[in-house]
């Protein structure tokens, strides 16, 4: 009895220790609230104001998870989201009912054939299957979900050999043939974790037929760990091929080009998301990322807005030409269409050289970053939907369209986003966002702070943890492999055998007035 009645006083003794405690803390709070002036709401309601923030702080996840409905969220709504990762993980796209799309908006559509293709009739190479993982849900409540994953052998959805695209196939000494027509667009390691970067290398190489894009911040050991095939992007920081003195070299390049992974380089002039060199925080500035670039540890890094080394289309051709010398690989430009008359200007000088690069990569304005100012991610930069035929014209225009191929990026993750861009002009795809979610990403909305909460765009090793190299390679290999088969049904539905294939006459535009606009309506062929 008394061993109870002394555990009973202790108790309350706990009790009353507690309340006094919460009771200072509360009084402490409000001497502080009430005495700062940095915030009125505090000021004038201490304690009880720090609701407000808290709520705020808190906001983004509020809207994503309790008040957005599926289609409402940026830059990628939750039925987005759950297109990629449901593929990702389970490797299907069914639903049921009905679609969520709001048919009273404007928006692109693409027209059917009133007869369509037959599986059989399709020109696609599915001869060798891909071992690949992906899950089976076995039971599923409101508080209750079991699954299972399992080994799987899936068709690739390749082009067929006569139908590859080719990247400096007249120039090169050694081109590029890539036999699906999606990739991964340029993500660098620093801006990315090493685990997210060598899941990647591993699921696209999984997948085959694709490519992965280092970025500007140089190639690393991570991009060729999975064995994927690399293009190398050189930013005008020149990251991985620069000497010490910040000045392009020969010899770093022509190192980097002897390596068999990778394929081509690409000179990146301007991206969708900052048209302005890249930004990378000083926090993820790690030794190993200041050795792979060439620059101090843990300092912030802005590379500067141009390259120093050319500074029109002439001489910029001129460098191609050279790096295509020494190289030996395709060389592209990633560019933001804005200029038209520069652009003008470049196609212009193409024709009367014979010159010029083996690709150009057409990022829209709505792609996406690790970090980029508000002015210049909402304002700066045409959308991809709008650029792509601009650039396909003025290359017809001045009859060089045949010696360049066209890559389109910009939120561009689903079978009909990619399909629209294929019929505007667009030969391959760029993804990157789309194969951050299939690695793990949710949306955060903290890639530049390096505080990423699943380790995808973060260099911290304790947050790096959460993801496990093995388990996302599959995924990120299911969904590209789910990208290319729906692009085969999307072609056979409008009635062509191939992908490669769409033109603009496969795709129109309903205004906001539910009339459709074809194509060749909408773009004579003129730059506006």
């Amino acid at each position: 009895m008394h061993v109870l009645e002394n555990l009973f006083i202790a108790l309350i003794g706990v009790v009353v220790v507690a309340v006094i405690a919460v009771v200072v803390i509360v009084f402490w709070l409000y001497f502080q609230d009430i005495n700062q002036k940095k915030h009125s709401v505090l000021r004038n309601f201490p304690v009880l104001g720090k609701m407000r923030y808290i709520l705020e702080k808190i906001g983004p996840e509020l809207r994503q998870y309790l008040f957005y409905n599926d289609n409402e969220g940026k830059p990628f709504s939750r039925r987005q989201y759950e297109d990629v990762v449901i593929a990702a993980k389970y490797k299907h796209r069914l639903f049921g009912f009905g679609t969520e799309r709001n048919y009273e908006e404007e928006g692109y559509f693409i027209r059917n054939s009133l007869f369509p293709k037959q599986e059989q009739e399709m020109r696609v190479d599915n001869e060798r299957k891909i071992p690949t993982k992906v899950y089976s849900i076995d039971d599923e409540s409101l508080f209750r979900r079991k699954e299972h994953r399992e080994s799987a052998e899936v068709n690739p959805f390749y082009l067929l050999d006569e139908d590859a695209v080719v990247l400096g196939q007249d120039t090169c000494r050694h081109p590029f043939r890539i036999k699906g027509l999606v990739g991964q667009s340029a993500m660098s390691y620093g801006a990315l974790g090493n685990r997210a970067i060598t899941a990647l290398s591993t699921g696209l190489r999984l997948a085959g037929g694709t490519w992965m894009n280092t970025g500007e911040g140089g190639l690393s050991e991570y991009h060729l760990k999975g064995g994927a095939d690399v293009i190398m992007q050189i930013g005008p920081g020149l990251f991985g091929v620069r000497t010490i003195d910040g000045e392009f070299s020969w010899k770093a390049f022509k190192e980097k080009s002897e390596i068999e992974q990778v394929k081509a380089f690409e000179l990146k002039l301007a991206q969708g998301a900052k048209t302005r060199g890249g930004h990378l925080d000083g926090a993820k500035v790690t030794p190993e990322i200041a050795e792979i670039r060439g620059v101090e540890p843990y300092q912030s890094i802005d590379s500067p807005n141009r390259f120093k080394e050319f500074g029109d289309p002439r001489t910029m051709i001129d460098f191609i030409e050279r790096l295509r010398e020494v190289g030996g690989k395709p060389i592209g430009v990633k560019l933001v269409v804005g200029d038209t008359d520069g652009l003008d200007q470049l196609a212009a000088t193409m024709a009367a050289t014979g010159k010029g690069p083996d690709f150009i990569t057409i990022d829209g304005g709505e792609g996406g970053t690790g970090a980029s100012y508000q002015e210049l991610a909402d304002s700066v930069g045409y959308p991809i939907y709008s650029a792509l035929p601009i650039a396909d014209d003025l290359l017809r225009k001045y009859q060089v369209r045949d010696r360049v191929k066209l890559i389109a990026s910009g939120k561009l993750v689903t079978p009909d986003r990619i399909a629209v861009a294929l019929a505007m002009g667009a030969d391959l795809v760029n993804i990157a966002r789309g194969f951050m979610m299939s690695v793990g990403c949710i949306q955060a909305l903290v890639c530049h702070t390096n505080r990423c909460p699943v380790g995808v765009a973060t260099t911290d090793a304790s947050l790096q943890k959460a993801l496990v190299v093995e388990e996302k390679s599959y995924r990120v290999c299911n969904y590209l492999i789910s990208l290319r088969e729906g692009l085969y049904n999307i072609a056979a539905a409008a009635g062509i055998d191939t992908p490669t294939q769409f033109e603009r006459k496969h795709i129109v535009f309903k205004d906001r007035y539910g009339r459709m606009h074809e194509m060749e309506h909408l773009f004579s062929g003129e730059v506006r």
